[in-house]
């Protein structure tokens, strides 16, 4: 009992917090988001599918065993193959008699292809080309992952420092609206300046609120990534609080991108899948080999053995044979199949030239963002410098009675925001790094500088 209530009362403890740096983040994401076990699985599916194409090399043996007890009478003329009817061995018997014997039958047939001009071949490096598409496909999943966790994370860092900055103002405007109340207390200043500062603390506070809420939204973003509880992770990332160190802008190579890999994969896919159309139109040629053994109780002068006779497979036979097989009039259709795929690899050809031109893109707007994110950056702290010397001269005027309650407040605000536009420049820097990274393609860079 006591154990069973120990165990229970365990139970019912919060989830411990478990502080997480970028790279943790990154790594749980890969791990545990589902799109990227759905890629590992198609991996191993297209790798069944190349053995199964492989087996083709094969000989195929089939077997059989067949017991049946049934009338024998047989006559003369054709029916169309077909599957309904079964088919009959034996003399064509002048009397209609519907008396049944037993018949059995075992035998085995081996089929082999020896040559098929490349048709295997072509299977082969078809099934492998849709293996390579589906790797493709797992490195661009898992940059996607990388780079949705990576931005999950940042913007919880950028939503925590809000929430610095936003206290700092709400700090800033208690200390005010004491000094105030003070002074009204005393005489000194209207009851309006008393409410005034009051309703900016209040202003202040609701900005702390909402701030705050943002960081919930983006605490909760990043658990679908990592695959915990929001209320169980935390983050410190001192790093990405800092300005990062100038870089410059390598080379950009689309061929190198997991998006364009995997574009790219698709075309040698549809290609492969070409060459096997191109050569289907040839002759197949089938080295065949049987052994079989029959039993019957019916004799070739129309009488039944009666009994178990036949049950027993006592006659035997064996075939060697080589058989040809050619479509004539499948021409037509082949060569429609293949003007099909033609232009499909056409399309696809449009397409990864339209992936390509796409992340060229990106890659400029990144570069740009990052410049533009470190000019603001590098201006910010002058801003953040003027707005506090400006609340510190307002400040002292109002209280020497020199100026009005609403330079003052105006001037808390400008301060507020300036240190609230201070902290996301620099965090602007890292997310303009990591869009550079992500068109590029690999993201290891980043996180290696975010995580020093």
């Amino acid at each position: 009992m006591m154990l069973a209530a120990s165990i229970a009362v365990f139970a019912q403890l919060p989830p411990q917090p478990v502080c997480l740096t970028i790279m943790q983040a990154v790594d749980a994401a890969l791990r545990n988001y589902p799109s990227v076990r759905v890629s590992q699985e198609r991996i191993s599916a297209a790798g069944a599918e190349i053995q199964l194409a492989r087996t083709t090399y094969l000989p195929r043996v089939d077997m059989l065993a067949q017991a049946n007890r049934a009338t024998r009478n047989n006559i003369s003329g054709l029916l169309f193959p077909q599957g309904i009817i079964p088919s009959m061995s034996g003399p064509v018997l002048s009397t209609d008699n519907l008396g049944a014997a037993w018949g059995s039958a075992v035998g085995t047939l081996v089929t082999w292809e020896p040559f098929d001009f490349g048709l295997r071949t072509a299977s082969v490096a078809a099934t492998t080309a849709a293996r390579s598409r589906s790797e493709a496909t797992l490195k661009r999943t898992q940059l996607d992952v990388a780079v949705a966790a990576a931005d999950a994370y940042v913007t919880l860092i950028a939503a925590q420092d809000m929430v610095r900055a936003a206290q700092a103002g709400v700090d800033r405007a208690d200390a005010l609206f004491r000094t105030i109340s003070a002074l009204v207390n005393a005489k000194l200043r209207p009851g309006a300046d008393s409410s005034r500062a009051e309703a900016e603390l209040a202003a202040a506070r609701t900005q702390v609120i909402q701030t705050q809420q943002a960081v919930e939204i983006a605490r909760a973003n990043l658990s679908q990534f990592v695959g915990l509880e929001p209320a169980q992770i935390t983050v410190s990332a001192p790093r990405l609080l800092q300005l990062p160190p100038e870089q410059a802008v390598l080379a950009f190579n689309t061929a190198t991108n997991p998006v364009s890999m995997e574009q790219n994969a698709v075309v040698e896919q549809v290609r492969a899948q070409l060459r096997i159309l191109k050569r289907s139109y040839f002759p197949r040629f089938l080295l065949q080999g049987a052994a079989y053994s029959r039993g019957t109780g019916a004799e070739a002068n129309g009488t039944n053995l009666g009994g178990f006779h036949g049950l027993a497979p006592s006659t035997q036979n064996y075939a060697l044979g080589f058989t040809v097989t050619f479509p004539v009039f499948d021409r037509p259709a082949i060569r429609a199949r293949e003007a099909e795929q033609s232009a499909t690899i056409r399309a696809e050809t449009a397409r990864y030239q339209q992936i390509s031109s796409d992340l060229k893109t990106r890659w400029n707007v990144a570069v740009a963002t990052m410049e533009g994110a470190r000019n603001v950056a590098v201006n910010t702290p002058i801003q953040v410098a003027a707005a506090r010397a400006a609340t510190n001269q307002t400040t002292a005027r109002y209280q020497s009675g020199l100026g009005n309650i609403d330079a003052v407040a105006e001037a808390h605000r400008l301060l507020t925001q300036a240190e609230i536009d201070d902290a996301l420049a620099r965090l602007n820097c890292w997310r303009g790094l990591l869009g550079i990274a992500a068109a590029a393609g690999d993201i290891q860079p980043f996180l290696a500088e975010a995580s020093k």
